[in-house]
């Protein structure tokens, strides 16, 4: 239902900076793109899991972090734009992944999340 567009990836070498973005359009309205309750980006390297990254709610902007990227990486939004950004600063070969924002409950969890984005690959290198 909400259609969500990933940019801003690319390839960095270690200490650097990137910025990501999402932007979430609804079905008929500006209303539908704020349906879900908060939206997340999370990421997955090779191999692994897919990890929580980071969320913000769309009503008060509350956001949370996972420890990893605490002190480096900022998720903002721009309500009236239905845009979700992920501002990723201090950059390190670990933060190589594929990094998808979705749409859903204000969670850690993949599972609360019902809509995602296509995915955008960070790489970084050392």
């Amino acid at each position: 239902q909400v259609q969500l567009v990933e940019s801003g990836g690319g390839l960095v070498q270690a200490g650097g900076s990137l910025r990501l973005s999402c932007a979430a359009s609804g079905r008929t309205s500006s209303a539908d793109a704020h349906s879900a309750e908060a939206m997340g980006w999370f990421r997955q390297a090779p191999g692994k899991e897919r990890e929580f990254v980071a969320a913000i709610t769309w009503r008060g902007g509350i956001v949370l972090y996972a420890d990893s990227v605490k002190g480096r990486f900022t998720i903002s939004r721009d309500n009236a734009k239905n845009t979700v950004f992920l501002q990723m600063n201090s950059l390190k070969p670990e933060d190589t992944a594929v990094y998808y924002c979705a749409a859903g409950f204000y969670s850690t969890y993949t599972s609360g999340y019902k809509n995602w984005g296509q995915g955008t690959q960070v790489t970084v290198s050392s």
